[in-house]
C-alpha cells in the first residue's frame, strides 16, 4: 500500500507570467524603435518649448541649409512634393505633417511649402524647433 504525501512542496515555478511580461516588453520596444520619424539632420531654430508630433503615419518635410527639400529623407522638388502629398492624401485623407527648416534657410522656401500644404487642404501641420539652451 502506497501513501500519498500531500504536504510535499512544489518542485517547479510557473514562468508563464514572466514570459508574458517579456513578450509585452519586446512588443513595446519594437513599436518605439520603428515609430520614429525619418529625416535629414538640420540645424533647427530655437524655441522656448517644443512639442513632439511624431506618429507612425507622420510625413516629415525638411528644408536643408542649402534650400534642398526632403520628404522623409528623400530629396524632392516642389512639384514632386506636391504629387507625393496628393497621393498620400488619397490614401490617408488627414495625415499629420511636420516641417523642419534649417535656421539658415531662406524663409521663402518654408513659406512655399506651407502654402502648398494649405492648397492641398492638409491641416495637421507642425513646425519643428529645437530647445533653447538652458530651457
Amino acid at each position: 500500500m502506497q501513501v500519498q504525501d500531500d504536504d510535499k512542496p512544489y518542485d517547479d515555478i510557473n514562468i508563464t507570467p514572466m514570459l508574458d511580461l517579456a513578450y509585452v516588453l519586446l512588443v513595446i520596444f519594437i513599436i518605439m524603435t520603428t515609430a520614429s520619424v525619418q529625416g535629414v539632420k538640420v540645424n533647427l531654430p530655437k524655441a522656448s518649448a517644443s512639442v513632439s508630433l511624431a506618429k507612425p503615419q507622420t510625413k516629415a518635410i525638411t528644408v536643408s541649409e542649402s534650400g534642398q527639400i526632403f520628404l522623409d529623407a528623400f530629396p524632392v522638388t516642389l512639384g514632386e512634393l506636391e504629387a507625393r502629398l496628393r497621393t498620400q492624401k488619397a490614401v490617408t485623407p488627414d495625415f499629420p505633417i511636420i516641417v523642419k527648416g534649417d535656421a539658415g534657410v531662406q524663409y521663402q522656401k518654408v513659406v512655399d511649402i506651407l502654402d502648398l500644404l494649405r492648397r492641398l487642404d492638409l491641416s495637421q501641420v507642425g513646425l519643428v524647433t529645437g530647445k533653447q539652451p538652458g530651457g
